[in-house]
């Protein structure tokens, strides 16, 4: 029997069973990859502080999302419903 359940879509067109996971594939898109020179650290930094405008897009969406699920604001639009077929 099919069941109902709500998913999150990242901004790769991906489906994620919590904000959360959706906000961490978005955030893994807008950081990429990171090198190896400057070591870890240096390299997160430096992504965080050139891509501040699109973490800072990410984390709007995201806090759309938990409004929307909440019920206190927004319209919902980025919740998808699915089935599940199990």
């Amino acid at each position: 029997m099919a069941t109902e359940c709500t998913a999150y879509r990242d901004s790769k067109g991906g489906l994620h069973l919590t904000p959360e996971k959706a906000t961490l594939a978005d955030l893994a898109g807008v950081l990429g990859r990171v090198g190896e020179e400057g070591g870890m650290t240096a390299g997160v930094a430096k992504l965080l502080f050139e891509k501040r405008e699109e973490i800072e897009r990410v984390f709007m969406e995201h806090d759309k999302m938990l409004a929307a699920a909440s019920g206190t604001s927004g319209t919902g639009a980025d919740v998808i419903p699915m089935t599940d077929a199990s």
